[in-house]
C-alpha cells in the first residue's frame, strides 16, 4: 500500500458536559498513537449540558475517517463534523505574548504589533504582554517575528472554529 500524505482537520465534537469525557477523548488519541496539535473545550449550551472540543489533528485520509468514526461512537458524544470536510468555516486563535526590551528593540515590538493588530494588555518600563489572535499562521508569524526582539514567553489557547452559513453543523 503505497504512503497517503498527512493532512491537518479541525474536528468539531459535541459532548456531554460532564466529568471525564474530554480524558476519554484524549484517551482514545492517546491509546491509538494519534496525536493531537490543538484542544479546545467550552461549555455552549444555556443549560450547561453540553460541551464543544475543537480539536485540531493530522492524519491521512483513511485514519481521519477512523478517529471519526471512533469519536462518533463513544457514549457521551453527541456530533462529530470534520470541519475541514464539510466547507468553509472559520479558525481563530489567541496568545499572549511576553516580549522583553528597551529602546529599538521596544520601538521595533510595537510597531510589529501595531502591523499584526495585536494590542498591549500589560506593560513595564522593561516588558510588553500582547494580545494577538486570528489564524493560526498569523498568530505562529507574529511569535517568530517576536523572537528577533526579545520574546520571553508564549501562551495560546488552541483553535477554536465554527462552520460559516446560517445552519448550526
Amino acid at each position: 500500500m503505497k504512503h497517503l500524505p498527512s493532512e491537518r482537520h479541525t474536528l468539531s465534537i459535541l459532548v456531554d458536559n460532564e466529568a471525564g469525557v474530554l480524558a476519554r477523548i484524549v484517551g482514545l488519541f492517546s491509546a491509538r498513537g494519534y496525536n493531537i496539535e490543538s484542544l479546545t473545550v467550552a461549555d455552549v449550551s444555556d443549560n450547561h449540558e453540553v460541551s464543544r472540543i475543537t480539536l485540531v489533528t493530522n492524519g491521512p485520509p483513511p485514519v481521519i475517517d477512523q478517529i471519526m468514526a471512533q469519536l462518533d461512537r463513544l457514549v457521551p458524544v453527541h456530533k462529530v463534523v470534520d470541519l475541514t470536510d464539510w466547507g468553509p468555516h472559520v479558525e481563530r486563535e489567541m496568545a499572549l505574548v511576553k516580549v522583553a526590551g528597551v529602546g529599538d528593540k521596544r520601538v521595533e515590538a510595537l510597531r510589529l504589533a501595531d502591523i499584526f493588530r495585536a494590542r498591549p494588555v500589560d506593560t513595564s518600563t522593561a516588558s510588553f504582554v500582547f494580545e494577538v489572535s486570528g489564524s493560526t499562521e498569523k498568530v505562529n508569524q507574529f511569535i517568530a517575528l517576536m523572537r528577533e526582539v526579545g520574546l520571553v514567553e508564549v501562551a495560546r489557547t488552541g483553535v477554536v472554529a465554527i462552520a460559516r452559513g446560517a445552519e448550526a453543523v
